[in-house]
């Protein structure tokens, strides 16, 4: 029965989580709210803020868990994508407890995790199945053979769904995270009040930055239009009037049409390679349009659904700790030399 250790820093939240024969048994998060202030996340103030949380935050996992650091049997963390410094402080905690307990080390990808968090909670999806990870920073369709071997069929070629999302709500005036405010304020309006355009990439890619675009012009001309046409530009007054005055419908329409761009993609998916058991997975999966959009498109196609809790939506360690759970039954540690990184791929065959 592995007890696994598993420590999360990829950017403004440090989570701490323990895993023991495949059962995430806690999964503690700290949040960093000095961030609002500035519109986003600062990396050199989420650094130090980790460093501040990470003690603490791994003390609490491991009593919640009623386990101590020596009945742990390996030390997982989060190597990349994410925030340098961010991913450093953690990746270097967990070195040195590997070093100090003299136990295995686990290197776990962000996003590989994320699609995993869909095996922590029964009912778990049969292999081979497909996910839709969706992030502030990412944005793929994955097709899952095993836990630990996956492939990334489709991607974004630009920008990344919750970055349509949270630059949206900036457009808006909304504060940050402005992503949740949208949906939020979705869930009052019309999605098929303002129809913005979808894109036409081949294959399985996604693309937002066009979408990003076209909302920005549709807003600088209040309505009118979303392409750039001089003599639709609006005042700043008559723009701030049409948002305060269209909220809802705008954030309606926006979330409308990300969510088709994504599921639409994960139809086209599903059709190709035949598979019914398809999962979401990432941040952006907590948006309420997209988890019923994707559960009403499930229905209307015969697919087995799954969406992981609230708690592993977002980044947590506890899909860090399962992620490390298979690889450490595949025998699949990392020497104390391994280095993290801002990007790294990840797919594995």
């Amino acid at each position: 029965m592995p007890v696994i250790l598993a420590i999360e820093s990829s950017c403004d939240e440090t989570s701490a989580a323990v895993c023991a024969d495949g059962k995430v048994l806690s999964n503690f998060i700290a949040t960093q709210a000095i961030h609002e202030q500035y519109g986003g996340v600062v990396p050199e103030l989420a650094s130090r803020a980790h460093m501040q949380h990470i003690v603490p935050v791994v003390d609490k996992a491991l009593k919640e868990a009623n386990h101590t650091l020596a009945e742990v049997d390996a030390i997982a963390f989060t190597q990349s994508p994410g925030l340098i410094g961010s991913l450093l402080v953690g990746g270097q905690f967990a070195k040195s407890l590997s070093l100090a307990l003299d136990k295995p080390l686990i290197a776990v990808h962000h996003m590989q995790a994320h699609v995993l968090a869909n095996l922590i909670d029964d009912p778990k999806p049969a292999f081979p199945f497909l996910c839709l990870t969706v992030s502030g920073g990412h944005t793929q369709i994955v097709l899952c053979e095993s836990p630990v071997k996956m492939k990334v069929i489709g991607e974004t070629i630009d920008d990344a769904a919750g970055e349509a999302f949270d630059k949206s709500a900036k457009l808006l005036g909304l504060p940050y995270p402005g992503g949740p405010l949208i949906d939020k304020y979705a869930k009052e309006g019309n999605p098929n009040r303002f129809p913005f355009p979808e894109p036409q990439i081949a294959g399985l890619n996604f693309s937002f930055s066009g979408l990003k675009t076209s909302i920005l012009y549709f807003l600088q001309n209040a309505g009118k239009s979303n392409l750039f046409k001089e003599e639709f530009t609006a005042t700043e007054e008559e723009k701030q009037a049409f948002i305060q005055d269209n909220l809802a419908d705008i954030c309606a329409s926006i979330q409308h049409r990300i969510v088709t761009i994504l599921l639409n993609k994960v139809k086209k998916a599903a059709v190709e390679t035949g598979i019914k058991e398809i999962c979401l997975a990432g941040g952006v999966s907590a948006n309420s349009g997209l988890r019923n959009s994707f559960q009403e498109m499930g229905k209307k196609y015969n697919w087995n659904t799954y969406i992981p809790a609230f708690q592993y939506c977002t980044d947590n360690a506890g899909m860090i700790a399962i992620t490390a759970y298979y690889k450490f039954l595949e025998g699949q540690t990392d020497p104390i030399t391994i280095s993290s990184s801002a990007r790294a791929a990840w797919s594995s065959d």
